[in-house]
């Protein structure tokens, strides 16, 4: 289940935000017996360079991945990391 949710993650930011660099690492393993955990929800790391970022600011950037994974925000993250490459 958790490759189905890296690869899932992956399709739905690169069909929304065109990124020209992106990884996709699941840290739930880190995360075990976390009240976040109990649910089956993952904790998720990407790191990604986007050219669409430009100009824009820190929280509305975040707010573009966000969008792009719409309901798995609520179904499937618990937690979500973002580092932007430069």
């Amino acid at each position: 289940m958790s490759a189905d949710r890296v690869a899932r993650i992956r399709a739905l930011i690169e069909a929304s935000l065109n990124p020209e660099h992106l990884d996709v690492i699941d840290e739930s393993h880190m995360h075990i017996g976390h009240a976040g955990a109990r649910d089956g929800r993952g904790h998720f790391r990407i790191r990604i360079t986007c050219s669409g970022f430009a100009g824009k600011s820190r929280l509305a950037r975040h707010r573009m991945v966000y969008a792009a994974l719409d309901e798995m925000m609520a179904t499937d993250i618990h937690a979500l990391a973002i580092e932007e490459d430069s």
